[in-house]
This record gives C-alpha cells, sequence and structure tokens, in this order.
C-alpha cells in the first residue's frame, strides 16, 4: 500500500543534477511510493523513470512544468496524467525546445558581450542537459565548473536572474494555453507554487480556463501560508497537490523527503479523472 507521493520533481533533462533513475531510487529510500517527474517543458525522461518505478516499486505519474507568461509575470503550470506518447504533444514540446535552444544562444551572446561566458558554446550548454529542453541551470552550473562565477546562485545574482544583463524572456505561452494543452490529452492542470509566484488575483480567470489544481504543499512553507492555500483551493472546487520540487544539487534549500504528501491527494486526482 502507497503512504506517500512526491509530485514534483525534477530531472537532469530539465535543470536537476539527478538522472530519472537516481530520482526513483531516492525517493524509494524516503518510502515515498509514487512521483510525478516534472521536468520543465520536456517528457525526455519519463520512459527511463518509467522502467525504473517499475524496478523500485515506485508508482510513476506523467507530469510537467509547463512555463508560461501573463502581465509580465512568469508562471508555471504543472501537467499530471496527460498523455505524454501523443505525437501532437510531442510536436507542441518540440516549438517550446527549439525556443528555449535559441533563447540559450542569445543568452550566450549577452554573456559574450560583457566578456563574461568564457569559452562556453551552445553546444556545450544543450550536451549538459541531453535535452533541447536546455535552461538557465544547465549554464549556471557550467560558469561555476568553468571558475567563472563562485557557485550557482552566484551566477544567477550577477548575469542570469529575470533583469541580469544576460536575461532572456522564455518562450510565450500564456497560462490559458497550457491549461488547454494538458487538458486536451487528457489531463488535469495544476496551478505550481503559488507561494512563490504570487498570482492570486488570476487564479478566479485560469479556474474559468479549466485550472483543475492548486500546489498547496511546498518546502519551507508556513502552516499559516499552506492554510491560505488550502482555502482559495477549497473555494474553487481546486484539486490540492504537492511536492519537493527537488532539482538534486541544483538547489539547497530543497530535496526529495522534504514534501511526503499522503497518496489520498492522488487518489482524489484519478478518480476527478475518471469522472
Amino acid at each position: 500500500m502507497i503512504e506517500y507521493a512526491d509530485l514534483h520533481l525534477h530531472t537532469n533533462y530539465s535543470d536537476s543534477t539527478l538522472t530519472p533513475s537516481q530520482v526513483v531510487f531516492q525517493a524509494k529510500q524516503f518510502q515515498i511510493g509514487c512521483i510525478a517527474i516534472t521536468d520543465h517543458d520536456t517528457v525526455d525522461g519519463m520512459e527511463e523513470a518509467v522502467a525504473a518505478g517499475q524496478a523500485h516499486g515506485v508508482e510513476i505519474i506523467p507530469g510537467i512544468e509547463l512555463s508560461c507568461e501573463a502581465g509580465n509575470r512568469e508562471i508555471h503550470i504543472l501537467g499530471f496524467f496527460f498523455d505524454y506518447q501523443h505525437p501532437d504533444f510531442h510536436q507542441h514540446l518540440l516549438r517550446m525546445q527549439d525556443s528555449r535552444v535559441a533563447r540559450m544562444g542569445r543568452m550566450l551572446e549577452k554573456l559574450n558581450g560583457i566578456k563574461a561566458g568564457g569559452d562556453i558554446s551552445l553546444e556545450e550548454v544543450c550536451a549538459r542537459g541531453g535535452t533541447t529542453a536546455v535552461g538557465r541551470m544547465h549554464l549556471a552550473m557550467i560558469m561555476k565548473e568553468k571558475g567563472l562565477v563562485k557557485n550557482v546562485q552566484t551566477a544567477f545574482d550577477r548575469y542570469l536572474a529575470e533583469g541580469g544583463p544576460a536575461y532572456v524572456a522564455k518562450y510565450r505561452q500564456t497560462p490559458a494555453q497550457a491549461i488547454a494543452l494538458i487538458k486536451k490529452f487528457g489531463g488535469v492542470a495544476v496551478l505550481a507554487h503559488p507561494m512563490l509566484t504570487r498570482v492570486d488575483e488570476m487564479i478566479p480567470a485560469m479556474v474559468r480556463d479549466g485550472l483543475g489544481g492548486l500546489e498547496v504543499y511546498y518546502p519551507n512553507v508556513s502552516s499559516t501560508i499552506i492554510e491560505y492555500y488550502e482555502g482559495i483551493g477549497r473555494k474553487h472546487n481546486l484539486l490540492l497537490t504537492g511536492g519537493s520540487d527537488a532539482h538534486g544539487a541544483g538547489k539547497d534549500n530543497t530535496a526529495i523527503g522534504k514534501i511526503r504528501l499522503p497518496y489520498r491527494f492522488v487518489e482524489a486526482m484519478k478518480q476527478t479523472l475518471e469522472a
């Protein structure tokens, strides 16, 4: 019987330092029997995760974290239980990934323009992720390894964060478009970490667009904040979810095991989809 789940985990196919197999193994060590791999704008690591899940007895939920923008605010929409193998879904992701590669090329141009990028090539950054879903974390890790910055956080603070000299905006997709994509392929769309994005005023519109859930249980968040978002979720009849948002060594403030979501939340999601 599964007791706990973690519905927000990343692998090295996006911006974590852990492979899908390592994520599954760590989940097993923490007695988390169900996980969702929610890489940014890609499902390339899903097959490896499913195989590892079968080997270790861990249930793997198809997941993704889609990058969106609304009102000049970056918003992330999580998707669960969608048909991640559908060709049309893959075509959409390929367009997003092509945009990510182009974005990385522009970021490298900016870094070189201020003589902060060393000899980092686009091919090197893409190879680091093993996928075309490249992101700032891949670049930051290479900058650290080459001695261009003291650590990953410095790379973000000095160059790569929004407003920084090497920052370039992501693929422009609205939350409504992301929600529609996930629903089109049979999944549930969930607003990721609302306590970080602080777009509470946009939630009613997202609900009208088909938002199905709210990520309420998140690392290093006070019980007061959790209760606040539980209230918003119930007000709009949304499913409540949670996860550690672990990135391996890519983030030092969270890890697998930080959130142990009771499995009943997963069962509620399954029941909603069946209905």
